[in-house]
């Protein structure tokens, strides 16, 4: 075990740049100058925490040298390693994007320090030992993000922003009400140290269970399952695009990997009904999901329904909590956030040259903008999961999880889903690129340069991602055994032998 300032850097980077421009004021030209170097130094020291921990194993901090289980602890294992680049990634393609299609207006009114508030936050909670922790970080991401959805100021942002408050106020509730279920029966808020703890209880198994509901309740509602995705399709669409494409890449995730991780940890007391349960809301959510992204033709609805399908296909594996299952979530995990925020982006570049958000209002664009058209084309084979994209080899474990521990209604689900989303995104695709517009379009003259540097570089980065999934399989495999495993998150640091 190592105790150093690698785990933190992910926190503190962000942080400090924010703070930096706020006291520059409102300058858009300095904020993008600092938020593009620290989105390039954060995806460097990301890169580097990935080799270190493959190497040497978790990094760990325990604040001001307070041990666990009293003190804070910042855990960096494999799963944070992995989250934490993808996050950086994610973040410093968007923010180059920003620089042509945010507005003078809102980078004027501190649009890039919310962002970085907001990567704080995402970060933190990804990293953090502490379940309290976790809600702080939780806060810390969504107050960011209350400015952002509402940012401009339009009609639409505003009633979308109230809805997306609301219902993060009250799931923070709950959350606080969870973790005071939580004390009261470990003792503890270090999720180490409760795993431990509740590996020896004795006590109701009904109380457990009342607890696991509870976190059942909170998570799903960030992540977006069925059926606590009400708010979701029109707060995601309400803001500019690259809001749009941090929260749908960023935000649900976070709310996935607390599954994930908690539901490792906690709440294995009780399997047959929690984890049921969580296959049942992943399982919905799918088919809620594919329902939704076959009756839209507005291109950012699409793929808003896109999201809960992965988010119900990563919850089907994270719920089997085997190897395989939690190999395949991780993968999963990883690949739809950056074929996510790429496929926002892409759309983002059509409506920006448009002005049209409905594919059936569109057409014939694969004659102006051949490169677009078919770098669209292979986002949405990665999405579909397509070999040898990524999403392919994510669905195959999942696939085979759920074949191996019975359940092959689920198998058959996810296996379905997989068309589905193929049939949506090809539909967009022939709609915008090779049919024949309803009347003439007008091609806005915008600079597009930043804009396709972004959108083509992430599904780059996908394709590489899929054609590299052999030589990374070490690092998802050693990610994937802190979950079918929790013992080795919690024993080592504990120092359990």
């Amino acid at each position: 075990m190592t105790t150093n300032i690698l785990p933190m850097l992910p926190i503190i980077l962000p942080f400090i740049a924010g703070v930096i421009m706020l006291f520059i004021g409102k300058r858009p030209i300095p904020h993008r100058m600092v938020s593009a170097v620290t989105g390039l130094m954060m995806v460097g020291i990301a890169a580097f925490n990935i080799y270190y921990v493959y190497k040497n194993g978790a990094m760990v901090t325990f604040i001001s040298n307070w041990s666990a289980p009293f003190g804070i602890s910042v855990v960096y294992d494999m799963v944070a390693a992995l989250l934490v680049f993808t996050t950086s990634l994610v973040m410093f393609f968007v923010v180059i994007y920003s620089f042509q299609s945010i507005g003078y207006e809102r980078e004027r009114y501190y649009y890039y320090p919310m962002v970085m508030f907001m990567i704080t936050g995402i970060n933190g909670a990804f990293t953090t030992g502490d379940i309290f922790n976790m809600f702080v970080f939780f806060e810390v991401f969504l107050l960011a993000s209350y400015v952002l959805i509402t940012l401009g100021s339009r009609k639409i942002q505003l009633q979308e922003g109230f809805k997306y408050l609301v219902v993060n106020i009250v799931s923070s509730n709950f959350f606080l009400i969870g973790l005071a279920y939580l004390y009261s029966v470990t003792g503890s808020l270090n999720m180490a140290d409760i795993h431990i703890k509740l590996s020896n209880y004795d006590g109701s198994l009904a109380i457990m269970t009342l607890v696991a509901v509870v976190f059942i309740f909170v998570f799903a509602t960030k992540a977006g399952l069925f059926p606590l995705y009400f708010w979701m399709p029109g707060s995601y669409s309400a803001p500019p695009m690259p809001v749009i494409a941090l929260f749908g890449a960023l935000l649900t995730k976070v709310g996935v990997y607390a599954i994930a991780r908690t539901f490792s940890l906690f709440f294995t007391s009780d399997t047959a009904y929690t984890h049921q349960v969580l296959l049942l809301l992943a399982l919905l959510t799918i088919v809620a999901g594919c329902i939704g992204a076959l009756a839209y033709t507005d291109m950012k609805k699409v793929i808003i329904y896109n999201i809960m399908i992965a988010i119900g296909v990563i919850i089907v594996g994270f719920s089997m909590m085997d190897y395989a299952g939690t190999i395949g979530g991780m993968y999963y995990l990883i690949h739809d956030m950056i074929i996510k925020a790429a496929l926002f982006l892409l759309v983002g570049f059509i409506i920006y040259r448009t002005g049209k958000n409905d594919a059936a209002d569109l057409g014939g664009l694969i004659k102006q903008h051949p490169v677009v058209g078919w770098t669209f084309f292979i986002a949405g084979l990665s999405l579909a999961g397509v070999p040898p994209f990524p999403g392919f080899f994510g669905k195959l474990y999942i696939v085979e999880s759920a074949f191996d521990n019975g359940h092959t209604f689920s198998a058959i689900i996810v296996l379905l889903s997989s068309l589905i989303v193929l049939y949506s995104i090809m539909k967009v695709f022939i709609k915008v690129f090779w049919g024949e517009p309803s009347e003439p379009i007008e091609l806005k003259d915008i600079k597009s340069d930043k804009l396709l540097f972004s959108a083509i570089g992430l599904v780059i980065v996908s394709t590489v991602f899929g054609l590299s999934a052999d030589f990374l399989f070490p690092a998802f495999e050693m990610a994937a055994e802190a979950f079918y495993n929790p013992s080795s998150y919690s024993n080592y640091l504990m120092g359990v032998e």
